[in-house]
């Protein structure tokens, strides 16, 4: 009895390598970004009326809890979406760029505006986002802001960490996509 015990015991002090799982996606504990180490933050699904949008996850290289600290870290980061159905490239750029413009002022969108052209530029060339497709937006502190639609990347990357720290206020803003997918962004359970 003592020997299972003790077997127990250890089994609960190792860190759990289990995947976490949202919405049957599995978001592995930890990514390789760049050159950089991350670790889950947080993952939820984004629902739009009835419907399942996608699974997403936020890495960072250590675990915050409030938006502002997310911010502030320094080093690499990353946005992994799954997508729960059939979208298009349409449909997923202009629900982002929407986030935008309700968690920033206008004068703060006139400067970011030609980041975003090229963001949607990008996102558009990708066509269709079936079920399932996996999209990073990745922060890589020596290049900027990286998009890759199934492993490939597109386009060039996005100079400038104005510009991913405004893609984290889509879900992490004063407006977010979704309050409840904001918290669990953060690590915090609802």
């Amino acid at each position: 009895m003592n020997k299972v015990l003790a077997i127990l015991l250890l089994a609960l002090s190792l860190p759990a390598l289990a995947a976490l799982e949202v919405a049957g996606v599995k978001f592995e504990d930890t990514a390789k970004v760049g050159a950089g180490d991350t670790v889950i933050n947080g993952a939820g699904m984004r629902n739009r009326v009835f419907f399942k949008v996608y699974a997403i996850a936020l890495y960072l290289p250590q675990k915050q809890a409030a938006t502002a600290d997310v911010l502030a870290t320094k080093g690499a980061k990353r946005i992994a979406i799954v997508t729960l159905r059939d979208l298009t490239a349409e449909q997923f750029v202009d629900a982002l760029i929407e986030a935008l413009k309700k968690n920033h002022d206008d004068a703060t969108l006139a400067a970011l505006q030609p980041k975003i052209d090229q963001f949607r530029s990008t996102m558009l060339s990708i066509g269709n986002a079936p079920e399932k497709s996996v999209v990073h937006l990745d922060w890589l502190p020596d290049t900027g802001t990286r998009l890759t639609f199934n492993g490939t990347q597109k386009g060039s990357d996005i100079a400038g960490e104005d510009f991913y720290r405004a893609l984290l206020r889509i879900w992490l803003g004063d407006k977010p996509a979704q309050d409840d997918l904001k918290d669990k962004l953060l690590g915090k359970a609802s």
